[in-house]
């Protein structure tokens, strides 16, 4: 098959959505199939470094001062020039849309003009995003839905609501499949009516009594996998127990509340933490005021393979938002490297089944900081008497991208006939 991908951002930019591209990109044309990623050009220094015959880079202006991010206009003049970009290629056979704003405006439109079939992955929750990164959420998802409405060509009044639920709607509504990296977040995907509505997924469903979102998710690099587990240490290092804290340094991934919760619980344990953002200095500035400089340190962002390395040598990661994550890759990376974790999340828990320490029963409790620093007691205590919770086996298996490319082939197939 030839699978065309539509991505927001260019895959080779910094974030989760595009390291799992990439990865998907690479074990498909692995089993065979033909890949190619129609994306925003990046811009500056790295915009130049990443010259592939699979990416087709759309005109784009930068909108972060680093330049690594940028926006493609959806308008008829773009529509144009991706037909033409795509013209020499072979004809698609699905269209696999893998955004939320323009590139989902602009891959949607592309398959509608040439009749093709739609997958559309969910990576976001739109409403707990904008509401942790703008202004105003309520203003901003109306002039989303204002905006989406106009590029997508709805008149009708369906479906009702101006919030980030009827957002998604409308591009499930125009989908053969709909796919979603987490059990936990395909089930709130439906309970919201976020379901395929393309004609083809719908004579695809076929005795099903509903359609349903599909369950694929995120997974890990087979061969980096096993090359972290070659060297991973065979038994565990003396010392304090060590956890790991990694991810953007942004008020919805909840960084300072764990050091306070670090800071009350008294544990004596190492923490690492990595990654970089807008909140780093205040992490630090908080780390010193408390004095915690001896146990915490910052590593900064680190090359993938290095942060699996420092997954494995670690006794827990620590994952710490809540509401916010689709899938919550880190403690599924963690467990396929046998390393459990405390996390807050309960769906995150629920879907992980076990090999955690769960922060508390409720999304409304673990919040608290006291929640939190007593699991981290539990979890140094438990470590340092050697009885550390146990990480399921079957986890590492169902996380090799191996396994969830010929899942996503599945349901491909099924959209195609």
């Amino acid at each position: 098959m030839h699978i065309v991908m539509f991505g927001d951002q260019h895959i080779e930019s910094l974030g989760g959505a595009q390291v799992s591209m990439r990865l998907q990109r690479r074990f498909l044309e692995k089993a065979g199939h033909t890949v190619t990623v129609v994306a925003p050009a990046m811009h500056g220094v790295r915009g130049d470094l990443f010259m592939d015959g699979a990416y087709v880079d759309m005109p784009s202006v930068p909108i972060t001062p680093d330049r690594e991010y940028s926006l493609t206009w959806p308008s008829r003049r773009n529509d144009r020039w991706v037909d033409a970009a795509l013209a020499a290629r072979p004809r698609a056979d699905v269209v696999h849309i893998q955004a939320d704003f323009w590139g989902a405006f602009i891959g949607h439109r592309f398959a509608a003009r040439h009749q093709l079939p739609v997958v559309h992955t969910m990576h976001n929750r739109v409403d707990v995003g904008i509401a942790a990164t703008a202004p105003f959420p309520a203003l901003v998802l109306r002039v989303l839905n204002a905006w989406q409405r106009r590029v997508l060509g709805v008149t009708e009044p369906e479906p009702a609501g101006l919030d980030g639920w009827a957002f998604l709607r409308r591009f499930a509504l125009r989908s053969d499949a709909v796919t979603a990296p987490s059990a936990h977040f395909a089930r709130r995907l439906e309970a919201h009516g976020v379901v395929p509505g393309g004609s083809v997924g719908a004579s695809r469903q076929g005795a099903r009594q509903a359609p349903r979102v599909d369950v694929v998710w995120n997974g890990i690099d087979d061969e980096m996998l096993a090359d972290v587990l070659s060297d991973a240490p065979r038994e565990r290092e003396s010392g304090r127990p060590r956890f790991v804290w990694l991810g953007r340094m942004s008020p919805e991934k909840r960084l300072l509340p764990f050091l306070a919760a670090l800071a009350a619980s008294g544990a004596d344990a190492e923490v690492e933490i990595i990654g970089d953002g807008a909140e780093r200095r205040a992490a630090e500035r908080f780390v010193a005021k408390r004095g915690l400089e001896g146990a915490v340190t910052f590593s900064g962002k680190l090359p993938y393979a290095q942060v699996l390395r420092r997954i494995a040598a670690a006794d827990a990661v620590v994952q710490t938002s809540i509401g916010f994550e689709t899938q919550g890759m880190t403690v599924f990376e963690a467990a396929s490297l046998g390393t459990p974790s405390i996390v807050c999340d309960p769906d995150i828990g629920t879907e992980l089944g076990s090999g955690y320490w769960a922060v508390a029963e409720t999304a409304r409790t673990a919040r608290t900081v006291s929640a939190l620093a007593g699991a981290l007691r539990v979890a140094a205590a438990e470590i340092a008497a050697g009885t550390p919770v146990k990480v399921a086996a079957d986890v590492r298996e169902k996380f090799r991208q191996s396994s969830r490319t010929a899942a996503m082939v599945e349901v491909y197939e099924r959209v195609t006939g």
